[in-house]
């Protein structure tokens, strides 16, 4: 049975003893919610370490937003998957749209990325997705299998086993606007078969999550679809009660 999860994107947003408290909270909810759900809260680099402490105990995990291409060496302001992982993440994100439109990462680079992350024993959340310009000329298909094929065909059988993706409609982000739940199935489900074509019937067992304005509004009518395993969330993720109100749409 596929994992059911719900991740937190805070960006760049907080200081470390707002990123503190607000974990604090989401540790102190997350009994309310049903422990089928997965949480994970990726943080600024610059205070993974303090939010580790604060959940200690707790079953909520730790990712981080990005990572180096390389090991080690001389780069400098770049954050090495190894030293994440010494701060106890479990997971990393990777190829957000963010990173993609902003700061010019390619498949080349997430490639790279993808290595270093399996190398520390990350599990990468990779991110697909379109933008307006595509969803509107029905590139939108053409354009997540391109970025599914150029980086997650490389990985291994096993590496794949250890793979979340993130299906993000880019022009959903931070707008207001939400595709709707049966636009997200749709492409969802294209997203598994686009995975099994290479990896057959593991690709089931691939958790998929939505990540465009997911809220407490809408994630029980999103997460009720069959392809649809959860959500990246940005925002919402900012404030604990409606994070946790989101694990509830399970």
């Amino acid at each position: 049975m596929r994992k059911k999860i719900v991740a937190g994107n805070w960006k760049m947003n907080t200081l470390p003893a707002e990123g503190v408290e607000l974990a604090k909270g989401v540790a102190a909810g997350r009994g309310e919610v049903c422990s089928c759900v997965n949480f994970i809260v990726c943080p600024p680099f610059t205070h993974i370490s303090e939010v580790a402490k604060a959940l200690e105990g707790s079953d909520i995990a730790i990712g981080a937003q990005d990572c180096a291409t390389e090991a080690k060496g001389a780069y400098t302001g770049e954050i090495a998957a190894s030293m994440i992982a010494a701060l106890g993440c479990k997971y990393v994100i990777l190829g957000h749209s963010e990173r993609r439109q902003y700061y010019g990462e390619t498949s080349e680079t997430l490639n790279k990325k993808m290595a270093q992350a399996y190398a520390n024993g990350l599990t990468p959340i990779y991110c697909v997705g379109e933008n307006l310009d595509e969803r509107e000329a029905g590139k939108h298909f053409d354009v997540v299998k391109a970025q599914i094929e150029e980086v997650v065909y490389n990985l291994t059988e096993e590496q794949f086993a250890n793979l979340v993706i993130a299906y993000e409609p880019v022009w959903a982000i931070g707008t207001g606007k939400t595709a709707t739940a049966d636009q997200a199935q749709e492409i969802h489900a294209y997203i598994r078969k686009v995975l099994a074509d290479k990896f057959g019937a593991a690709a089931d067992d691939c958790a998929i999550l939505y990540g465009g304005s997911c809220k407490p509004s809408n994630a029980a009518e999103i997460f009720a679809k069959e392809d649809v395993d959860g959500g990246l969330i940005g925002g919402a993720a900012l404030k604990a009660e409606d994070f946790l109100a989101i694990g509830k749409g399970f």
